[in-house]
């Protein structure tokens, strides 16, 4: 199969161990810098070009959007779905795991428990809002955050207010502001969970390193493996189709109540495998090759 990466860093982990399986298997694999492609459209003809040349006649794309390009990325996956490539993340998809409320709105729906939110932009009610959630201390986040910024705990109402303050200053328009439950027994850890097919492939435990309650590894948390209960793997796989993400991460956290998701992410990185030893990458693969050339599926999260 001929197989694009759509891929800003090349040298990244992720997107040199796809290639490295592809290419193990046979495949014809090109890693294409997404922000330096352009579409055209005319009538029954959707194409994409990049540094001059015509991609056409690919039978697999593997989009790996960064999150500050979504917009711009996910149109040129679109561009390629429009062509009838198969693609391991639908636009759609990718677009709505990374609105945060969208995502915990979908979840709810599903039934995946996730932690208790309030979505709002009223310092007015901030004490009820609050109390609703069991009081302080709270979680505020950017709807749009990642990589654990844009997330802030707030231990007052002082605190909170001016935290939400500084949001709206940063984009007063647009800024939607989640307001979360802290979960005290889970402070400092989650669990990130890689599905491929809907199934869970791999899974680590993220520790922070200092008393930051956030456990991202991109802010210095450590990943050791861990066992995955029943439950927890049941609520992994059925937050995954809850988004319409075959292929996804998914991170919870072990609450009093059971696992809660706090994000679905439509293009994980691979720092699960060095934790693990488990070849995540040789999954996808083995995904692609089992659905590429299936009739493409209708996404039926409706929303």
């Amino acid at each position: 199969m001929r197989i694009a990466i759509l891929s800003n860093g090349p040298g990244n982990y992720s997107t040199k161990r796809l290639k490295e399986e592809a290419l193990l298997r046979g495949h014809e694999v090109k890693v294409i810098k997404y922000k330096e492609c352009y579409a055209t459209m005319e009538q029954n003809n959707p194409a994409v070009r990049y540094r001059g040349e015509l991609l056409k006649d690919f039978d697999v794309i593997i989009p790996r959007i960064a999150s500050s390009m979504t917009r711009y990325g996910t149109a040129i996956v679109r561009q390629f779905e429009m062509q009838g490539v198969f693609t391991t993340a639908s636009s759609i998809a990718i677009v709505r795991s990374r609105d945060k409320l969208r995502t915990l709105q979908l979840l709810a729906r599903a039934g995946v428990g996730i932690p208790k939110t309030v979505f709002t932009r009223s310092l007015n009610e901030i004490e009820d809002q609050i109390d609703d959630m069991g009081g302080f201390p709270v979680i505020i986040k950017l709807a749009r955050g990642t990589h654990g910024n844009g997330v802030v705990l707030a231990e007052t109402k002082k605190a909170a207010k001016s935290v939400m303050q500084a949001f709206y200053v940063m984009d007063d328009d647009g800024t939607n502001i989640l307001l979360q439950e802290f979960v005290k027994e889970s402070a400092g850890t989650d669990i990130r969970a890689f599905v491929v097919g809907g199934k869970v492939v791999a899974s680590m435990m993220r520790q922070s390193l200092d008393d930051d309650f956030r456990s991202n590894i991109h802010q210095g948390g450590e990943g050791t493996i861990v066992k995955l209960t029943d439950e927890e793997r049941k609520t992994v796989q059925k937050a995954a189709k809850a988004m319409g993400l075959p292929i996804c991460g998914v991170d919870i956290m072990r609450s009093a109540r059971g696992p809660l998701v706090l994000e679905v992410n439509s293009s994980p990185g691979f720092a699960i495998e060095k934790v693990t030893g488990r070849n995540v990458a040789g999954q996808i693969l083995d995904y692609i090759e089992q659905n590429a050339k299936g009739k493409r599926r209708r996404d039926r999260v409706g929303a």
